[in-house]
């Protein structure tokens, strides 16, 4: 199918609108709905699209005004999306399992006016400004969206817009406790929409259907999984939640999916784990995956190749199997990804375009192609992006880039330099048109599901409560965070809850898990402080580096229980 790109599609509604032209009975989306499956051609999306417009339209709405959701991925949720977009409204998506009151604060920094749910509203939205609460499901007390929405016949048109008007604005943790709201508009959105078509035109060109399973609120599900989708014409199935995703994956049967590294690190446990108890077929699993992967970097021999082929017959089909069959491309970001895993599931026969961006690049600065061969770099830089380095610090610039943060004007001024360039805060290299991440300017951690926590701002709070004497935030890479600490109290749990109690400001991922206690006082002397009293970060933790280690397997957070793919 060939997607859509160019003159006129100028805003994320005119690029719907295009759509449902271009293929009108092509199947778009499916998802649960009342504990059934349903399916909408792009003609049928069109009408949902339209009633949304329509009620946003009744309630006094005008362009500008903001409108939120708060809910699961499904298709409500992105005929939400753009019927708010076609009436000129910017969406502000919020993350449904976040806490109540940073939901409430986004709600009230960005003046909401409308909100979308898909579950009771906590009560700390009571104080929020709030015109209306409408949910997407049956939720007791709750105005539902089938009552809210008027009859069909009933659709305004599309509001005119300027493709330099505000679309979103989507919330990120940053550096500070408090998230910060990221200005996105049509013209933002758009441009990487096309800069991915362009880069990636083999995968664009192709008949799709990706599941949706990453929260919406990202907006690398959003830009990809929604907006790029809509482009391409491809279908997109909403998962029925993580715990389901396995199922979800036989089901549908996608050919794209959109992820994060750790649901392959969970299908490679369970793998493994399998084939502890059959050595000879560990052996030969193996041998597969390492020919598959000298085919896919054109090193193998013509007669490696033919092997190759017939492993993959017996054993790459059944490797795929557990992740639908049928899946072919993975878009994958959001946080590091091993080698070794990316190497396996290449050799299994997937194509990994593995990329790297930030909300305030709506999303994606770079991205491998299938051409690429090389698994630790984050691909070459899209069409349009201008890349400089400030002290081994990536600086971008380009049509993607944000507008600056909302309400925000000295967080804005500082991560932008005299030049337009954007600072990352991400350290890297460019080799042979291939970016690398090399480290970070600043210390952030980045979990294993993609969530960023600023540990500095982290560890500041929990100095607060005199029980701490010191205190270092650990967790890159996993999946929770761990704390070390300086204390007199011996008790962990009551540790971990008082630390906790003073990160209750933070998103909700910003939170301490197990606490490892350990003597100090540190200093200079012993090594533990800089000379200008700075924690020396990166020391302590391969100081430490056996009892975090010990720590986390002890929890289980290294082996978590495994998805039924």
């Amino acid at each position: 199918m060939m997607a859509l790109t160019g003159e006129g599609l100028d805003t994320l509604a005119a690029l719907f609108a295009a759509r449902v032209a271009a293929t009108p009975d092509a199947r778009a989306y499916a998802g649960i709905e009342q504990g059934q499956w349903r399916s909408y051609t792009w003609r049928e999306a069109e009408m949902e699209v339209g009633r949304v417009r329509a009620g946003l339209a009744r309630t006094g709405l005008l362009p500008g005004d903001r409108i939120g959701i708060c809910a699961y991925n499904s298709p409500r949720w992105i005929f939400c999306d753009l019927g708010a977009l076609s009436l000129g409204l910017t969406v502000v998506p919020l993350f449904f399992n976040d806490r109540p009151e940073n939901i409430a604060y986004c709600v009230q920094d960005a003046g909401v006016r409308l909100l979308f749910v898909d579950s009771p509203p906590p009560p700390e939205l009571l104080t929020c400004n709030l015109k209306g609460i409408v949910s997407l499901k049956e939720v007791p007390g709750v105005l539902s969206l089938e009552h809210w929405l008027p009859p069909s016949e009933h659709v305004p048109p599309m509001a005119c817009q300027d493709p330099h008007s505000l679309a979103t604005i989507v919330y990120t943790s940053g550096t500070t406790g408090r998230p910060k709201g990221v200005m996105l508009s049509h013209k933002n959105i758009l441009a990487n929409v096309e800069a991915l078509l362009q880069a990636i035109p083999e995968v664009a060109a192709g008949n799709h259907r990706f599941l949706s399973f990453l929260p919406l609120s990202h907006m690398l599900e959003r830009t990809v999984g929604q907006y790029v989708a809509i482009a391409m014409g491809a279908e997109t199935v909403f998962s029925r939640g993580i715990t389901e995703l396995g199922a979800d994956l036989r089901l549908a049967k996608p050919t794209i999916l959109v992820s994060v590294p750790k649901v392959f690190e969970r299908s490679y446990a369970r793998i493994q784990e399998d084939l502890k108890t059959a050595p000879r077929k560990a052996r030969w699993v193996a041998r597969a995956a390492a020919l598959g992967f000298r085919v896919h970097q054109g090193t193998a021999a013509w007669t490696d190749r033919l092997r190759a082929r017939l492993y993959d017959l017996v054993i790459g089909r059944a490797v795929r199997r557990r992740l639908g069959g049928r899946l072919r491309y993975v878009f994958l970001g959001g946080a590091p990804a091993s080698p070794a895993l990316l190497s396996f599931f290449t050799g299994m026969g997937l194509h990994f375009l593995q990329g790297y961006g930030l909300t305030e690049t709506a999303p994606v600065i770079s991205c491998n192609r299938l051409a690429d061969r090389d698994l630790r770099s984050v691909g070459r830089l899209l069409p349009a992006i201008e890349l400089r380095f400030a002290n081994d610090e990536i600086c971008v610039r380009g049509p993607s880039v944000m507008q600056g943060y909302w309400h925000r004007p000295e967080a804005t001024a500082q991560i932008f330099d005299g030049d337009g360039f954007l600072h990352t805060g991400d350290l890297g290299r460019l080799e042979n048109g291939l970016l690398y991440i090399t480290g970070r300017a600043k210390d952030l951690i980045v979990l294993s599901n993609g969530e960023k926590v600023a540990p500095a701002d982290a560890e500041q709070a929990i100095l607060q409560d005199p029980t701490f004497e010191q205190a270092l935030v650990v967790g890159e890479g996993h999946g929770e965070l761990l704390l070390l600490a300086v204390s007199a109290l011996t008790d962990e749990q009551a540790l971990r809850d008082r630390a906790n109690a003073q990160l209750h400001a933070f998103p909700g991922y910003t939170r301490i898990t197990r606490v490892l206690r350990v003597k100090g006082p540190w200093t200079t002397q012993n090594g533990f402080l800089t000379p200008t009293l700075k924690v020396r970060r990166q020391w302590i933790e391969a100081r430490y580096q056996a009892e975090i280690a010990a720590c986390y397997q002890e929890a289980g957070h290294d082996s978590p229980p495994t998805m039924p793919l």
